[in-house]
């Protein structure tokens, strides 16, 4: 009986001696605290129309497949519509016949628009125009191309110093980029990692970016490589909520309809917020992201994924 009570007193001791260590350490909260994100979602109806009015009740949202409350689902019109808007061309593209598309383009914005011009050559970022709202100055700034002597390495990595250059705003941030999505630098691979890398840091900081294909006259690009470059621009324009323009295998006899098309993008995008449960994680995570509506006749465009911040100091 000694024994027994021994051992009974023994196990009582283990237990409180467990108890006091878990609760000296630091306790994970079983519900994280709600956070909110805010993401940009483009709403057009069929073959880049207007699309009928959406109210917040008309829009789901989930991230994995948890769907979330929706607080916030603002127009970008008005005194939302600030953006600025990048446009970053590869210098290898034949870009003459399109100049005065392009400066139309440019001239047509919004006045508040903020709009910058870039040319990726031969490794470089060259930055002709920075942001500015004097859209007649930018306009002129747009310039003919280098050619084959001018082609970008790697796009990819100019396009990541363009976003590193479009600095936090409370508005839209988007870029377009005209090239032939080829990555010279790494060869092309069906994964290259300057384009993940692009694609990460616009997601995490909210950056749409639409493509726009135009070759750079190498004729010994056979329709192999051509597809899986124009793979990698599709890829970027979807993963962050963006267009791709395509005009089969070769540069678009005109650019004015893909531009039209972007110009209604523009004018029928959205600032959605809703809550989410914040990451354990203390950097914060990426979730798959999917918006959808039940209305007819609208198509929805949202980023791939979205960044969820860590536990709130």
């Amino acid at each position: 009986m000694l024994k027994f009570r021994h051992g009974v007193a023994n196990v009582a001791m283990l237990l409180l001696i467990l108890l006091a260590t878990r609760s000296a350490e630091p306790q994970q909260p079983m519900n994280p605290p709600k956070v909110p994100v805010t993401s940009v979602i483009t709403v057009l109806g069929p073959k880049y129309t207007a699309p009928p009015a959406l109210g917040k009740a008309d829009v789901i949202v989930h991230t994995g497949g948890q769907r979330e409350d929706i607080v916030g689902w603002v127009l970008a019109q008005g005194d939302k519509s600030t953006l600025e808007l990048a446009l970053l061309i590869d210098d290898g593209t034949s870009l003459g016949p399109y100049l005065d598309e392009l400066r139309r383009f440019v001239q047509a914005q919004p006045k508040a628009a903020k709009i910058g011009v870039f040319y990726a050559s031969m490794g470089r970022t060259v930055e002709v125009a920075p942001m500015s709202a004097d859209h007649d100055a930018v306009a002129k700034k747009v310039r003919l191309t280098l050619g084959p002597t001018g082609t970008s390495t790697s796009i990819y990595l100019s396009l990541n110093d363009v976003l590193r250059k479009l600095q936090p705003m409370p508005g839209r941030r988007e870029v377009l980029l005209i090239g032939d999505g080829h990555d010279r630098l790494r060869g092309d691979l069906p994964e290259s990692p300057d384009l993940d890398r692009a694609i990460s840091s616009a997601l995490k900081t909210d950056i749409v970016i639409h493509t726009l294909y135009a070759s750079v006259g190498h004729p010994g690009d056979t329709s192999f490589r051509v597809t899986l470059a124009q793979s990698n621009l599709s890829q970027l324009a979807s993963e962050t909520g963006g267009q791709a323009f395509f005009q089969g295998l070769d540069t678009p006899v005109s650019f004015t309809p893909f531009l039209e098309q972007l110009d209604m993008v523009l004018h029928n995008q959205y600032f959605l917020t809703f809550t989410t449960a914040s990451s354990r994680r203390t950097k914060g995570e990426f979730r798959g992201f999917k918006v959808t509506t039940e209305q007819r006749n609208v198509s929805i465009t949202a980023p791939s994924r979205v960044f969820v911040p860590g536990p709130l100091k």
